[in-house]
């Protein structure tokens, strides 16, 4: 599995490479297969990192189980939700949907070690967590990402807090309705976010259905996609036009972080 990681790590870093190559001369045709190739290479990494398939056919043994790490675990609890969230929603995810064991402490500096590394090898790795772009451009507090979203996903406007917690709902609640998921902890996570939606719930105990959830906030995000899409993709635009490319993933400096670092 670790020579599958390698050669994939490699082509993943040959494929962004190749993207960015072709960014810079305005190739758009070559940029999109590259990307699309790119997508397909990190989806296969996702999953041999994610417990993957058994060993090769024909030898009758399996890999043996690997540790998930805190990251990794951060990384699957995200592209469930597809949204910019908070810790303790992540960890609420990871612990419903994947037997996870991260805690919300763990993640508290977990974004600061991700942009070391990117400074210290860019683009090094096929994924990095990072910060919720504000409309100052500075990192969002409390708020994660992935750095393979694109911009417009990962900037937030004056209504994408809402925007996202009904993208998150939608998710949780339609992983449930496929039974992937620890029941009691799933259900304790749906109830939660469905009474924070108007329409979602009978008022009956226990677990709302999924299925009311999804519609309910589905009727709620049609009243503020299109005003949050039009912020974001502005916002999106000052990004890519003002930003390097660290600081597109991890938020430009403000006063206050310049202040602290030169006091130290």
């Amino acid at each position: 599995m670790s020579d599958q990681l390698d050669d994939l790590e490699r082509r993943i870093d040959e494929l962004r490479a190749g993207v960015r190559k072709a960014m810079r001369v305005r190739d758009g045709a070559t940029a999109r297969v590259l990307r699309a190739e790119l997508r397909s290479a990190e989806r296969a990494w996702d999953a041999l990192v994610s417990g993957g398939p058994p060993g090769p056919a024909g030898t009758g043994k399996e890999e043996p189980p690997r540790l998930v790490t805190v990251r990794e675990q951060v990384h699957q609890g995200l592209r469930l939700l597809g949204a910019c969230a908070q810790p303790r929603l992540i960890v609420a995810v990871s612990d419903a949907f994947f037997g996870g064991t991260i805690r919300s402490g763990q993640l508290t500096s977990l974004r600061r070690d991700e942009e070391r590394s990117f400074r210290s090898s860019p683009f090094g790795r096929p994924y990095y967590l990072c910060a919720a772009l504000t409309d100052r451009l500075s990192p969002a507090r409390g708020l994660l990402t992935l750095s393979a979203w694109p911009l417009e996903r990962r900037v937030v406007g004056p209504l994408s807090p809402r925007v996202d917690f009904l993208t998150c709902a939608i998710a949780v609640a339609r992983r449930e309705a496929e039974n992937e998921a620890d029941e009691e902890r799933a259900g304790r996570l749906l109830v939660r976010m469905a009474r924070n939606i108007p329409g979602a719930t009978d008022g009956a105990l226990g677990a709302p259905d999924p299925g009311r959830v999804i519609e309910a906030a589905r009727a709620e995000l049609r009243v503020h996609a299109e005003r949050d899409t039009r912020d974001r993709a502005e916002l999106a635009q000052r990004a890519a036009a003002q930003l390097g490319e660290a600081a597109r993933l991890f938020g430009a400096a403000t006063l206050s972080t310049i202040k602290k670092e030169t006091t130290k």
